[in-house]
């Protein structure tokens, strides 16, 4: 290569690598990333249900990005976002199914949220998913309300918050959310250009802002943010809500992202479609 792209969050360096990871011909293009215990990376892809064939819509690669395997073309209309479980699974959003589901790492479906295919029940095109370190399962409803749901383990609806406004707490687009050990809840205000901070309950904490339409995040074991936004930058944010570092690292935008073992972040490109991985010097 002609050219060796170096960025920084803080006192950490990476090097840019794109296109991480490569699968058989798809129709679908890049939505989201995530990486299990063993370091085994899956890739979202989203397609248009009723035109496009059902091809898969959840690659696996090894943690080099050697092709694994693809599944989900027949379970998963809408494909939105994606996070691995500490438990082994994988729960995929189907935003206009408005529905979460889980599935195991090769595919098989084992539960969900929601009622398929039925608006307010109770999701309305949900965004994201996090299951917190204590359990609780927390749902971002975005693109049809504008709310925060909470589950217990087994599944059950604790509570709601939000509602569609500007005041802290309130919403027009929750688009992604992360948990963290100390209990914070952390939310994508997308519209209004910001990031929630609430505990577990949905209480409001902080606000952080400075940023233009943020759209995904990742948090690190030190309870760190990353956050992705169309600037687009990569910002990396303390638990106090200090600013560590900001990057350009990739092209036209990351609407998901996902830390590896070895310390890289991978960012989910959808234009152009590809994943980027940022490698950890040092």
């Amino acid at each position: 290569m002609p050219h060796e792209l170096i960025v920084a969050l803080g006192d950490r360096h990476y090097r840019v690598e794109r296109p991480f990871g490569s699968w058989p011909q798809n129709t679908g293009f890049v939505t989201d990333v995530t990486v299990d215990g063993r370091g085994h990376v899956f890739v979202m892809l989203r397609h248009d249900p009723l035109v496009h064939p059902a091809d898969p819509r959840v690659i696996e690669l090894d943690p080099e990005g050697r092709y694994i395997a693809g599944w989900g073309g027949e379970a998963i209309a809408d494909s939105h976002m994606l996070t691995a479980t500490p438990s082994g699974h994988l729960i995929a959003v189907d935003r206009d199914m408005h529905e979460v589901i889980w599935f195991t790492r090769s595919g098989e479906r084992v539960g969900q949220l929601g009622v398929r295919g039925r608006p307010f029940s109770p999701f309305n095109h949900p965004t994201d998913v996090s299951v917190a370190p204590w359990g609780d399962i927390y749902v971002s409803d975005g693109y049809g309300a504008a709310l925060v749901h909470r589950f217990s383990p087994n599944g059950q609806h604790v509570q709601s918050w939000g509602g569609q406004g500007s005041q802290d707490g309130e919403f027009v687009w929750p688009h992604s959310l992360w948990t963290f050990a100390d209990g914070r809840v952390v939310v994508i205000d997308r519209t209004w250009n910001r990031v929630q901070v609430f505990d577990g309950a949905g209480q409001h904490l902080d606000t952080w802002h400075d940023f233009y339409q943020p759209v995904g995040i990742w948090g690190d074991a030190e309870g760190c943010a990353y956050i992705t936004d169309m600037v687009p930058s990569l910002t990396k944010i303390a638990p106090d809500g200090t600013r560590i570092g900001r990057c350009r690292p990739m092209l036209n935008g990351a609407h998901g992202l996902y830390g590896t073992p070895t310390g890289d972040i991978l960012l989910a490109e959808g234009n152009p479609s590809r994943i980027t991985r940022l490698k950890l010097l040092g």
